[in-house]
């Protein structure tokens, strides 16, 4: 299978899911989705973004030699939506080394406070901050200040899964 074409080809689930079967757990496959998915066809960009995003939620560990990568994507300002939220979702299935953490806290929690951020941003960065500092009562308790800071831009979505996260 050509990736890019099959990317190209059709924007759907199933194409989503065709894609996802092929990359399986071979390295390499998603190596050649990571290159399209960083390359700078904006278009190839967002939609295989969706693709990153499932690989990574059936198989964690090919998210290794990107992490580094894929945070730079968050912190970036020109970032489609559709790559933040997926990148943002990805987060939510891997264990995020310890180097990394503090970086990922940071970006995920200032996602959780930004009101202008779209729910499903939102919501994803709540679940990745919160597996980060699960054992760290001081970074939970700025996650739920961040969480809760504009109460009037909450969806009833982000705040079952603020409850259901935080328990706030």
């Amino acid at each position: 299978m050509d990736i890019r074409e099959a990317i190209l080809a059709e924007h759907s689930s199933h194409q989503t899911a065709k894609i996802v079967r092929y990359v399986g757990s071979d390295a390499g496959r998603f190596a050649e989705l990571m290159g399209l998915f960083t390359g700078t066809d904006r278009r190839v960009m967002q939609r295989s973004s969706w693709a990153v995003g499932n690989c990574v939620e059936s198989h964690p560990e090919l998210a290794d030699p990107y992490y580094a990568l894929l945070f730079r994507m968050l912190e970036r300002t020109d970032t489609h939506i559709a790559v933040k939220r997926n990148v943002v979702r990805l987060m939510q299935f891997v264990n995020v080394p310890s180097r990394h953490r503090g970086r990922v806290f940071d970006v995920c929690c200032s996602l959780v406070g930004d009101p202008t951020e779209p729910v499903a941003v939102r919501s994803f960065a709540l679940t990745a901050a919160a597996r980060i500092a699960r054992d760290l009562p001081d970074l939970m308790a700025e996650l739920r200040l961040a969480a809760t800071r504009y109460p009037e831009a909450d969806t009833p979505g982000f705040k079952a899964r603020r409850r259901n996260v935080l328990g706030v």
